[in-house]
C-alpha cells in the first residue's frame, strides 16, 4: 500500500441508540491505521435519519468511546478544518452536488409513489426476480422533471450501467468485481431532502480529505455505486478496505439477541476499557510476536492491515472476560484495582443512590450487599421456577418478550417512565403488577424480593437491564416454556397492533 497523500481515516457512526460494539471495533482498526502512518482519524456523525436521531445518542458515541480509550483528531465535538462533522449540518454541500449530478445527466428526479414501488416489489418477487427499481421515471425530460418537482414530492436516483461490470481494489482481497446488473438504481436524495448514506458518505470524504476507508464487509456489495459516484463527480476514490465482521459463536453476525453489544455494557458490568479494546484487537489480528496482552499504543506502533485475517471473528464473552481477568492480576497493582473499583460503583455517589432504597429493608450492614448485589453483578444467576412463579406456563416468555420490546423504545431511562411501561403491559395484558412483579424482580434480580424494582432498574441502566431480560428469555426456551418461531411470530403481529410498532 503506497501512501502518496497524507494518511486520514475516520468512522461515521449514526445517533439512532447505544453506541455498538462494532463501532469501536472499526473505530480501533481507523486509529491504529492512521497512527502507524502519523495521519489523523476523524469522528463524523451521520444523522440523515432524523426520525431516529437524537442529542442523547450522539453524546452517548462520544463518551462511550472516549471510555474505551479511543480518541480523534477531528470531530463534531473538538472542531477541525473540514467541517462541520454533522451530515445534518451539511445539506448544502450535498444539495449542490446532487444538483450537479442531475445537470451532467448522471442522476435524476424518481416521482413514483410508495404505492407504485410496493407494486413493482411484489411483482418481480412473485416472478422470482430480483427486487429493483425499473427505471420508471428515467424516461422523463429535464423540463418536466423540473416542473413536477415544484409541486410533487420526489427522491433522486442515480443512474447505474445497464451491463458490465465494476471491478476496485480491496486492500485485502485484491480485485472484486461486481455485474452492474445486481446493483439498483440508488435513492441519494430522500423526499425530506436529506442524502441517503451513499452519497453523503462520498462527498464527505471527498471534502473531509479522507484517503483510506476502513469499514465492515457488508458494504462490499454497495462499493461500485460509490466508484460510479465518485466518477461521476470528477473525484479520485479512496483506498478502500473491508474488514471481517464480528460474529456470534455461532458465526451469525454480532447481534444483541445473542451476545451484549452495547459499549455501555462492558463498562457497568465492570469490565476494564484496556481489556475491551485489547480483545477488540485480538478479532483477526496478531501483533508480530504472536502476545495476546497489548495496548493500543503497541498495536499501533506495529500495525500492518495486511495481516488482518479474513476470517470471521469470533466475539466469546468468555474469553473476553478470561482476558479482564487476566489485566486485573498481571496489568494493575492491587492499589489501582481498588482505585478502579471505586471509580467503577464503590464510590459514594453510587452507593449514595442505592442507600435511600434499601434502608428500609435494612437492619444491620451485613443485609446492605444481598440487597444490593444485584445492582454490583453482571448477570445474577435465578431459579426458573422462583422464575415462573404462579403465571400460567406460556406466560413469562411472552411478557418477558413485550418488556423487552417496549424498554427498546426507552430514550429516556428514569423511574416514572419504566414505571409506566410496567403499568401499561398490567393494564394490557391484564394481569394485576403484584402478580406480574415477581418474574421482572427474578429476571433482574435473581431473587423473587430485593430493591424496589423501577428505582433499581433505574440505576441498572438499559443495556443490563435488556442482557438479563434476553438471558431469562434463552433459559425458558432453553427448558421448553418459551417461544417458537411460529408463538414469536403470533405474538409480534398481536404486539403490534396492541402495543405500536417494535424497535429492534
Amino acid at each position: 500500500m503506497i501512501m502518496s497523500a497524507p494518511v486520514r481515516t475516520r468512522i461515521a457512526p449514526s445517533p439512532t441508540g447505544a453506541p455498538h460494539l462494532g463501532t469501536a471495533y472499526m473505530a480501533l482498526f481507523n486509529l491504529a491505521f492512521a497512527r502507524k502512518h502519523g495521519g489523523q482519524f476523524i469522528l463524523r456523525i451521520e444523522d440523515t435519519d432524523r426520525q431516529r436521531s437524537s442529542v442523547q445518542s450522539e453524546q452517548a458515541i462520544f463518551d462511550a468511546l472516549k471510555w474505551a480509550g479511543i480518541e480523534w483528531d477531528e470531530g463534531p465535538d473538538c472542531g477541525g478544518n473540514h467541517g462541520p462533522y454533522r451530515q445534518s449540518e451539511r445539506l448544502d454541500l450535498y444539495e449542490k452536488e446532487i444538483n450537479r449530478l442531475i445537470e451532467k445527466g448522471f442522476a435524476y428526479r424518481c416521482f413514483c409513489t410508495p404505492e407504485r414501488l410496493n407494486q413493482l416489489r411484489a411483482s418481480q418477487m412473485a416472478n422470482k426476480e430480483t427486487p429493483r427499481y425499473d427505471g420508471h421515471c428515467l424516461s422523463l425530460s429535464p423540463e418536466e422533471s423540473a416542473q413536477r418537482a415544484k409541486s410533487e414530492p420526489f427522491v433522486v436516483r442515480m443512474k447505474i450501467p445497464e451491463s458490465g461490470e465494476c471491478t476496485f481494489t480491496d486492500e485485502l482481497r485484491g480485485e472484486v468485481t461486481i455485474d452492474w446488473t445486481q446493483i439498483d438504481h440508488q435513492v441519494i436524495r430522500k423526499t425530506d431532502g436529506f442524502p441517503t448514506y451513499h452519497l453523503a458518505n462520498v462527498v464527505d470524504d471527498h471534502y473531509m480529505g479522507i484517503s483510506h476507508v476502513i469499514r465492515g464487509e457488508e458494504w462490499i456489495s454497495s462499493t461500485p455505486k460509490h466508484v460510479l459516484l465518485y466518477q461521476y463527480l470528477g473525484w479520485d476514490a479512496p483506498e478502500f478496505v473491508h474488514l471481517p465482521l464480528l460474529r456470534n459463536p455461532d458465526k451469525s453476525k454480532l447481534s444483541k439477541r445473542k451476545n451484549p453489544t452495547s459499549i455501555f455494557y462492558f463498562r457497568d458490568a465492570g469490565y476494564l476499557p484496556e481489556a475491551l479494546i485489547n480483545y477488540l484487537g485480538m478479532m483477526g489480528y496478531t501483533l508480530p510476536d504472536q502476545r495476546e496482552i497489548f495496548s493500543l499504543g503497541e498495536l499501533s506502533e506495529s500495525f500492518d492491515i495486511k495481516r488482518i485475517s479474513l476470517g470471521g471473528p469470533i466475539f466469546d464473552l468468555a474469553k473476553l472476560k478470561w482476558l479482564n481477568g487476566r489485566y486485573l492480576r498481571e496489568q494493575l497493582q492491587p492499589e489501582e484495582v481498588v482505585e478502579r473499583l471505586q471509580a467503577w460503583k464503590a464510590n459514594p455517589d453510587f452507593l449514595g443512590k442505592i442507600m435511600p432504597l434499601a434502608l428500609q429493608r435494612l437492619e444491620t450492614f451485613s443485609d446492605f450487599f444481598p440487597l444490593a448485589q444485584f445492582l454490583l453483578s453482571e448477570q445474577p444467576e435465578f431459579d426458573l421456577e422462583t422464575l415462573t412463579g404462579k403465571l400460567q406456563p406460556d406466560q413469562p416468555a411472552k411478557l418477558l418478550k413485550i418488556a423487552e420490546w417496549e424498554l427498546e423504545k426507552v430514550t429516556h431511562w428514569d423511574r416514572q417512565t419504566l414505571s409506566s411501561i410496567f403499568q401499561n403491559i398490567s393494564e394490557t395484558e391484564e394481569i394485576k403488577l403484584k402478580h406480574l412483579m415477581p418474574l421482572f424482580f427474578v429476571a433482574m434480580s435473581g431473587a423473587p424480593v430485593s430493591l424496589p424494582l423501577f428505582d433499581g432498574l433505574a440505576l441498572l441502566g438499559p443495556d443490563l437491564t435488556r442482557v438479563r431480560l434476553r438471558k431469562a428469555i434463552n433459559q425458558l426456551g432453553e427448558s421448553g416454556n418459551g417461544l417458537s418461531k411460529k408463538g414469536l411470530k403470533a405474538l409480534e403481529k398481536d404486539y403490534t397492533a396492541r402495543y405500536g410498532s417494535r424497535i429492534d
